[in-house]
């Protein structure tokens, strides 16, 4: 009780009581009034018309693409996010700080911009698709389009994670690795990627969850072709602009329980691997 009430003259805020009043207040409005609304509202379907939507083949194509183009952008932002945070990190050249802010556009380019830009870039006439296209690899309106968009606004949250991660290392320890023999091979498996996967795995995850719900860089390159292109979020928009507000909440409210279930297997595992680390020094 005395350490609480030495804590608690030493807080900024006004004290505990007022500071978790404000944050569930912030909480509900933000968070669980609008979530416990789409629950209602899918609940007012019968089992029958819930299982026909969630059922459908439009439904389950759109599910697949939607959790197949996501993870495999945040794999590529996972590998390449890794690298361009250990540059920014562990080297000082010319452009470093341009480089280090570019990191964060995608955060502030909306995201349909992005869409229309990416669009361009990649059609017959674009700098890129000019080159693409003759050799068969097409990129709007196909699976690989959607992963480069969501690669694209992704990269930011494993850059930004991994970087004060990096920041914190000594680098003397794999200076002392190498003394004793240990190749770049071993330096990099034995003693960064221990220190670094954990900050990996939460990049992955929020690049991940980000791609699930992603809509304005998608809706131009994807083309939405129904079976083939047509991601959940695409999806949920169609049913609204029918006046289908009940198919529509059925779609967001099943997405969300399966993002959330996902999402909490992977903080699981994430924090199970941990304990095991530690456990073994």
């Amino acid at each position: 009780m005395k350490a609480f009430a030495a804590a608690a003259q030493r807080s900024v805020l006004p004290g505990f009581g007022l500071t978790m009043g404000f944050t569930l207040l912030y909480l509900s409005l933000i968070v669980l009034i609008p979530l416990s609304t789409l629950l209602l509202k899918t609940m007012s379907l019968s089992w029958a018309r819930f299982g026909e939507i969630m059922m459908s083949p439009r439904t389950v194509a759109a599910f697949k693409i939607s959790f197949q183009t996501a993870f495999a952008a945040a794999v590529v932002d996972l590998i390449f996010g890794s690298i361009v945070g250990w540059v920014l990190v562990r080297y000082r050249f010319a452009g470093r700080q341009l480089m280090d802010a570019l990191v964060d556009l995608p955060f502030a380019l909306p995201t349909a911009v992005a869409g229309i830009v990416l669009t361009t870039l990649f059609s017959p006439n674009g700098w890129l698709g000019r080159y693409l296209i003759p050799h068969g690899i097409e990129v709007n309106y196909t699976p690989l389009g959607i992963t480069i968009a969501l690669a694209f606004i992704g990269l930011p949250f494993v850059v930004r994670t991994i970087q004060p991660i990096l920041s914190e290392m000594d680098p003397s320890s794999e200076d002392a690795a190498a003394t004793i023999g240990a190749n770049r091979r071993h330096i990099l498996a034995r003693v960064i990627f221990p220190k670094i996967w954990p900050a990996m795995v939460t990049g992955f995850t929020l690049a991940f969850a980000r791609g699930l719900g992603e809509y304005g860089s998608i809706v131009f390159i994807s083309g939405n072709i129904p079976l083939k292109t047509e991601i959940t979020t695409i999806l949920i928009v169609g049913r609204l602009e029918n006046y289908d507000y009940a198919g529509a909440t059925a779609l967001a409210f099943s997405m969300l329980v399966l993002s959330f279930l996902l999402l909490f297997l992977i903080n699981f595992l994430q924090a199970r691997s941990r304990k095991r680390i530690e456990a073994f020094g």
